[in-house]
């Protein structure tokens, strides 16, 4: 699997599931923990914040 297919993946998780996309590429780091943090505060700001993670 080339990047770009493992990026879009990645963002398709990040909007079905923001924790799951952050967890494929970063696992328990950080970025993790607060994607869960704002997911559990909202399901918008878990999605947004994803997203700009993986693609950052």
């Amino acid at each position: 699997m080339d990047r770009q297919t493992a990026t879009f993946v990645d963002l398709l998780l990040a909007i079905l599931l923001p924790p799951l996309g952050v967890f494929l590429k970063y696992e328990c780091q950080t970025e993790f923990w607060i994607c869960v943090l704002l997911t559990l505060f909202g399901y918008l700001p878990g999605i947004i914040y994803a997203i700009w993670v993986i693609v950052r």
